[in-house]
């Protein structure tokens, strides 16, 4: 059984326990957080001085959320007398409506009481257990308890305001009911978080979709986005749901940035509710055949605050696409490089790919034009500052050994980066994956010059030097006596010899010779990777494997379909359909929303796709997941203003269709069905 849960709205989330209560935690982010500080970090609710039990959870929605409950323990031999409703939604603020029901013949009185507390905490304080610097204080008011925190210009409040009389201390609000036979007695909370500039203005109340809105409003706005997606017909149930619940994911994970004013998405809740470099790029390119006005505002913030300087703290370089955008205290103080801080190395030629990948699905060379100055020095970052030992490959290594990153892609944990035998490598490190992005890049970067800044020399350069990246690369990562690609090679120039799932992101960039990509991908759907739910993160029989382990044995979903889109791309469509088939059955034993992550036991032996303990749910590529599949198991491809479509869905997952797909090309309809020998495909 979960138990969190969770609401959403942008980067305002709640997270509490199954009986809606929050308890102040140092390890989890539980609580009320809007851009990386918390708000509430205490709401518990009794009922007579009893906490309540929890009988059912309605979370069927992102942003809102209703508690059944009854006071104290239930048992067996005894009616509960009294229930509890708690009807909660978020909207840039957070609401919260109480209903006690009296199920006894006689009138009762009830005292309500909820115990409030706002620490004010950084999400990265509470990762890292660290004491806060400011000064907080609490003030009750009439019919309003409001908790204020300032440091030094740094200054958040909460204001807790209720539509029933009550007494309000400096710990929360007690409420006398009297409920008639039968009855009931409904109160509303309204909980507003306030952001407050260095000036003292209220930033929030200048923010259109970041201030209070309606549920009717938060619920108008997600259906817009729902309906404007391609709608999908299909036989599989799997399928059929998880596309519906990525939909609305991905519009809750929308949020206004805090001061620029453009819709970005969020990567994953609760540790991820910012802009990512790397995960926004990703989400991007899954969601481009499907909602393609999603991507314009995550290209051109990413290109706005491109590197332009050398900045040892925020690992910062010229042409550098960040990493990862903070607005909490300690991103302000600098106490954290995260403002933004820059240390990915892939960030920077998945810009250049995303860049391309946009203009050959929408034609919208207006953009591409723009951007031309931004994606040159992306490319240029490539061969100068990536280049770290000047050996041709991109490699990193943090300028910020305190706060810095050590792994710098997208398998950026601790251990994640490892020899086959367990142990870890030095550095600077040059992953294997990183290298295709680049060639990808290259290659990309090429038709942009050569088809929109009308630069022929500049492509016919960026050509030749993807060649060489391509034959240097399947000579040195090659390992021929496995018939696999390093996942790195180490400082010395020496192959980091695990087996690991990188080697499917480079079926997808195009860089494997041919004559190699049968061999990777029969590693990728055999027995030591791939799970039966999806392609482990990590062999099964390498040193560091644990089936519950972050990056060394989960089976993570966006990592699965890009590798499926990989192997579709040299032709392994039925390699690619058993991706598709064991995520999307996977999603089944998640509501539909595939998380960030979980465990990569054999199918086989546990017939359920186990939890990983803290993936993130929802989480942006996790969502944009069943719209890459799809892609994928529909064939679809844009070439010049056509879109082709050519179908290999998995068998036993009946007839898909996918109606008013967007693009250049206006809008089409593809159709498939489960193939066998000797089925036609069929194209439009």
């Amino acid at each position: 059984m979960k138990e969190q849960v969770s609401i959403l709205d942008g980067n305002t989330f709640l997270v509490s326990d199954r009986r809606g209560d929050i308890e102040r935690s140092q390890d989890f982010p539980t609580g009320l957080f809007s851009f990386d500080t918390r708000f509430l970090s205490t709401w518990v609710l009794t009922v007579d001085g009893q906490r309540l039990h929890p009988l059912s959870v309605d979370d069927a929605f992102s942003n809102r959320t209703r508690f059944f409950l009854v006071p104290g323990p239930p048992t067996h031999y005894l009616d509960a007398k009294a229930s509890v409703i708690r009807s909660r939604s978020i909207g840039g603020s957070f609401t919260e409506e109480l209903t006690v029901l009296n199920h006894s013949g006689r009138k009762v009185e009830f005292v309500v009481r909820i115990d409030m507390g706002a620490d004010f905490a950084d999400v990265f304080e509470i990762k890292q257990s660290r004491r806060k610097q400011g000064r907080a204080i609490t003030a009750p008011g009439e019919n309003e308890l409001r908790f204020t925190y300032r440091r030094e210009g740094f200054h958040r409040e909460t204001v807790v305001r209720t539509d029933a009389e009550a007494t309000i201390d400096p710990t929360g609000m007690t409420f006398h009911v009297r409920i008639d036979p039968h009855g009931e007695w409904i109160s509303q909370l309204d909980v507003d978080t306030v952001i407050y500039g260095a000036r003292g203005e209220n930033i929030r109340a200048n923010l259109p979709l970041g201030a209070s809105r309606s549920i009717a409003e938060i619920n108008a706005e997600h259906d817009e986005v729902v309906e404007r997606a391609p709608k999908l017909g299909c036989d599989c149930e799997p399928l059929a749901g998880a596309y519906l619940r990525s939909l609305n994911d991905l519009a809750a994970l929308r949020y206004e940035s805090i001061a620029l004013g453009v819709r970005l998405m969020a990567a994953g809740l609760p540790w991820f509710m910012t802009l990512f470099g790397r995960d926004s790029i990703f989400t991007s390119l899954q969601v481009l055949p499907f909602l393609p006005d999603l991507v314009p505002p995550t290209i051109t913030m990413l290109a706005g605050l491109q590197g332009f300087r050398v900045d040892d703290f925020r690992d910062e370089e010229p042409g550098k696409i960040l990493h990862e955008l903070r607005y909490g205290e300690t991103a302000g103080f600098e106490e954290q490089p995260h403002s933004p801080y820059y240390g990915s190395v892939d960030s920077t030629p998945l810009f250049v790919i995303l860049l391309d990948e946009y203009e050959r699905w929408t034609g919208d060379v207006a953009l591409v034009r723009r951007l031309e100055a931004p994606a040159r020095g992306a490319l240029d970052w490539i061969d100068t500052y990536g280049d770290l030992l000047g050996t041709g490959y991109v490699w990193y290594q943090t300028r910020n050994p305190e706060t810095g990153l050590g792994n710098q892609c997208w398998k950026d944990s601790w251990d994640a980066i490892s020899y086959s035998d367990g142990r870890l490598p030095g550095f600077p490190r040059a992953t294997c994956e990183t290298q295709g992005y680049a060639y990808d890049a290259k290659m990309r970067g090429a038709r942009l010059a050569r088809t929109v800044w009308n630069d022929p020399a500049y492509a016919e350069r960026l050509e030749r030097e993807a060649a060489e990246l391509k034959e240097r690369f399947n000579r040195d990562f090659w390992l021929p006596d496995r018939e696999f690609y390093a996942l790195a090679l180490d400082p010395d120039g020496r192959p980091v010899d695990a087996l690991s799932s990188n080697i499917g992101h480079l079926l997808w960039s195009g860089i494997v010779d041919e004559n190699k990509a049968g061999p990777v991908a029969a590693h990728l759907l055999g027995p030591r990777l791939f799970s039966g739910w999806g392609v482990r993160t990590l062999a099964d029989d390498q040193g560091r494997y644990n089936p519950i382990g972050y990056h060394v044995g989960t089976v993570w979903p966006f990592d699965n379909s890009f590798i499926a889109w990989g192997l579709w791309r040299y032709g392994f469509r039925e390699e690619a359909g058993r991706i598709c088939e064991g995520i999307l059955s996977a999603s089944r034993h998640f509501g539909g929303r595939l998380p960030e992550a979980f465990a990569g036991y054999e199918r086989g032996l546990t017939d359920y796709a186990v939890e990983y303990p803290t993936a993130c749910s929802p989480q942006a590529w996790s969502a944009g997941t069943p719209l890459l599949l799809l892609r994928v198991m529909l064939g679809m491809e844009p070439q010049g203003e056509h879109l082709i479509i050519d179908p290999a869905v998995p068998e036993g997952m009946g007839q898909v269709e996918l109606l008013d797909i967007p693009g250049r090309w206006g809008l089409v309809d593809a159709l498939g069905r489960s193939r066998t020998a000797g089925d036609p495909v069929r194209r439009r």
